[in-house]
């Protein structure tokens, strides 16, 4: 009695559990999906090379940031390989591939409680994916990587390789749909050059989101001079300070690649402007504006960080501009260069716009010039900016080079762009995850056909034809409702005649087009159209 009284409350539990956690939705029909993500956007654990059990998340982390990532991520170039090899002689730096890759890229500090939205990455897009029907390890899968590695490290290709032949295998054999982010599309377009028969074996879509395909130049220039905050406002103080992010970018392959493609024409070259106090030939004080061009200011980076030291174990370590890892860059740009789209791949794109964005860079100022080229490592620059997603310039992130299905602008910031629901209706229509077929990503409206009416007769010698036709256009834009009272119906008309000759008949045509104000997200149009010809 007492055994079967256990195994019902087994029973009972396991119902219960099942109730209170229903199975999520899953669409057996869905193509995999493999997200890439950009720089900093993935998990990164120190493990000890004697004992492989010992690991410790290095990026991102909230206790002890600073000290871990000048201690744990700080690394030299070695041109002989093209990798960045960590100072740290102890320890490995890797990726963790819990949850088919996905732990990695979806929220980058788990730890963190308060303000996660900031380290968020996949996380909001993984979410929406799987309401929409996929299933993590079927259909759902994700690719991190050491972001401080060039984009072309063969290891690293090598993997996602591997990755690729992987997810292939897990899904049945289905072709892949690749999300990259960001940089990230610099690492699938020369995966895709160097290695375009596997791309295409294994690959349907490739699906790019802001990638900065011809640099972010404002965004690099002053990464160089200054370092960068991962993260804004007051979060900022609990992760990695600019000056150690500085030190450690420095050396790093994939933020040179990320500078001003010189063989673009750019429609507002981005430079680097200086305030600069000189002295004239009568020994007489100037201050002007010295302007350089992407290629001349490289000098500039040189003179600047030609003092750049740290110290790590209490050993001063030179770390100057690295001309080694800027001649491995110009070999990237021109793998870059000359990748194509495979046959049977399809290429979309899909930029930030409407946010201002680093162009050209500025230091000093009229009232207070730059002295010395090293005292640019401690001004604060001041940005011309341009249309972007406040990272990547639109301009740049278009000008992918390959045949593309699409390109779409969405207005949104660099990373909040992956938790944008614009974007995600976008992607979702393009991945076939909706039943929506009058929905138009580039213009972003649905076209319902409503009426459609045609009717053809002959009369003395004469064919006429009427069309009558209705549809809706569906869009979130809202007119003003205190405007719509007022408003009526738009009313065009359109005429066209054609004179007749030896190979055909005199005919004619008219059509009145009506547009009704837009209602609750839905503008009616109406067509109305006659034709009149010669009976041949």
């Amino acid at each position: 009695m007492a055994m079967l009284l256990e195994d019902i409350v087994r029973s009972v539990e396991l119902w219960l559990r099942l109730i209170k956690k229903p199975q999520p939705y899953v669409d057996p029909n869905l193509d995999p999906v493999l997200l890439v993500p950009g720089i900093a956007g993935s998990i990164l654990k120190a493990v000890d090379k004697e004992n492989g059990d010992k690991e410790e998340r290095v990026w991102i982390r909230i206790l002890a940031a600073d000290y871990t990532c000048r201690t744990k991520l700080w690394s030299r170039f070695d041109p002989q390989t093209g990798r960045s090899v960590t100072l740290d002689p102890k320890r490995n730096i890797v990726v963790p591939e819990d949850r088919y890759g996905l732990h990695a890229i979806d929220v980058l500090d788990p730890d963190m409680i308060i303000g996660r939205d900031c380290v968020y990455y996949f996380h909001d897009m993984i979410v929406e994916m799987i309401k929409w029907g996929f299933q993590e390890g079927k259909t759902l899968f994700g690719f991190g990587y050491d972001f401080r590695q060039s984009n072309r490290l063969p290891e690293t290709l090598e993997r996602l390789a591997k990755k690729l032949e992987s997810v292939y295998q897990a899904s049945g054999g289905k072709k892949i749909n690749i999300i990259s982010h960001s940089m990230g599309g610099l690492l699938v377009k020369c995966f895709m050059s160097l290695h375009s028969d596997i791309f295409e074996k294994y690959v349907k879509n490739w699906i790019a989101i802001a990638a900065p395909f011809r640099g972010a130049p404002g965004y690099v220039t002053s990464t160089f001079l200054n370092g960068m905050s991962f993260v804004e406002g007051w979060e900022q103080n609990f992760f990695i300070s600019k000056w150690s992010m500085h030190q450690l970018l420095i050396e790093c392959p994939s933020i040179y690649e990320l500078m001003a493609c010189p063989h673009f024409h750019w429609q507002h070259l981005p430079v680097l402007e200086i305030w600069r106090e000189k002295q004239d030939s009568d020994e007489n004080s100037q201050i002007i504006l010295e302007s350089y061009s992407p290629e001349e200011s490289i000098q500039i980076f040189k003179d600047a960080l030609s003092s750049n030291t740290v110290n790590y174990d209490g050993e001063d370590i030179p770390l100057p501009f690295n001309l080694d890892i800027l001649k491995w860059a110009d070999e990237t740009q021109k793998v870059l260069s000359h990748a194509k789209v495979p046959p049977g791949v399809k290429f979309y794109n899909i930029y930030g716009i409407s946010l201002e964005t680093p162009h050209t860079v500025c230091y000093g100022s009229a009232e207070v010039p730059v002295a010395d080229l090293p005292e640019l490592q401690f001004c604060e620059p001041k940005y011309i900016c341009v249309d972007g997603d406040g990272t990547v310039p639109a301009e740049s992130a278009k000008a992918d080079g390959l045949n593309a299905e699409a390109r779409v602008g969405v207005p949104g910031e660099h990373r909040g762009i992956l938790s944008d629901h614009h974007l995600f209706r976008i992607v979702k229509h393009w991945l076939k995850a909706d039943s929506d077929p009058f929905y138009n990503p580039i213009n972003d409206y649905v076209i319902l056909p409503t009426a459609f009416e045609m009717e053809r007769h002959k009369e003395s010698g004469l064919q006429f034809t009427s069309l009558k036709e209705e549809w809706e256009i569906i869009s979130e834009e809202q007119d003003d409702h205190d405007n719509m009272v007022n408003r009526k119906p738009f009313v065009s008309s359109i005429c066209i005649s054609q004179a007749g000759d030896y190979q055909s008949s005199p005919a004619e045509a008219c059509a009145t087009v009506t547009v009704h104000p837009q209602s609750e997200g839905k503008q009616h149009v109406e067509l109305n159209a006659v034709s009149v010809s010669v009976d041949a």
